[in-house]
């Protein structure tokens, strides 16, 4: 029995019907959870999402395998698309100095606009912002349209959409916006010295490829060869002129 779990419905008022809705599974799958059994974790994730609660508070024993693996590897998730969504919230809300985003197009990130919100808020609080996106035209970004199998203009599409996405933030203070003509092979998501690391792998998509969280320890932790690729990247970028 997973009183755990059976108290938060209850808090949040919400039937075995209602999470089944939500997560589009069978009722019953539910009640085999409320019962004891440990769901996938995708589905755990997402009944934690849905009840605003961390997965520890309701299967403390299944989160110890996203604790920290090793010294500055906090986590590793099989695909982007099975990063909580509080998971991206929380690594930008913390942040006090410093927010980087390095991909082709983040589309992801632009399209959610409580996060977008969260970028904001952050830059107006002094949080120096950099985002670096593909140069819609490049060549790099048409291949990696072609290797996705989507096409190269789906691709450079995508970056436009994230541009206009991100148009709330043009013009705040501490905030600048570049694109790049770089082969990625990650795409790197940090705020201070916690970063999201987006593998990328020939002919997956991003949302299907693996993340790993990652936390600075030292100069010579995995963290530090990403923070190096990013300034790197970066250096190599052009200012994104947007239209006033």
């Amino acid at each position: 029995m997973n009183n755990n779990l059976r108290y938060a419905l209850a808090a949040a008022r919400l039937t075995t019907t209602d999470v089944a809705a939500a997560l589009a599974v069978d009722p019953k799958t539910v009640a085999r959870w409320l019962a004891g059994r440990t769901p996938y974790p995708r589905h755990r994730w997402a009944i934690a999402d849905l009840l605003h609660i961390d997965e520890a508070d309701l299967w403390p024993e299944a989160a110890q395998r996203h604790r920290a693996l090793a010294d500055g590897v906090e986590a590793i998730y099989p695909h982007r698309w099975s990063v909580p969504q509080r998971v991206w919230h929380n690594l930008f809300q913390g942040a006090t100095e410093e927010i980087g985003i390095l991909a082709y197009s983040a589309l992801f990130l632009a399209e959610d606009r409580g996060l977008i919100n969260t970028l904001a808020t952050r830059a107006n609080a002094g949080v120096k912002t950099r985002i670096l996106l593909g140069a819609p035209d490049s060549a790099e970004v048409a291949g990696r349209g072609t290797d996705e199998g989507i096409g190269a203009t789906v691709m450079a599409a995508r970056i436009q959409n994230a541009l206009t996405l991100y148009s709330p933030l043009f013009g705040l203070q501490g905030v600048e916006i570049r694109l790049h003509s770089t082969v990625l092979y990650n795409s790197i998501y940090r705020a201070d010295d916690e970063l999201l690391v987006n593998t990328h792998a020939y002919a997956t998509p991003a949302a299907n490829a693996p993340v790993m969280h990652l936390r600075r320890t030292d100069e010579h932790g995995p963290a530090a060869a990403y923070l190096t690729s990013f300034r790197r990247a970066w250096d190599t970028g052009l200012p994104y002129r947007h239209n006033t």
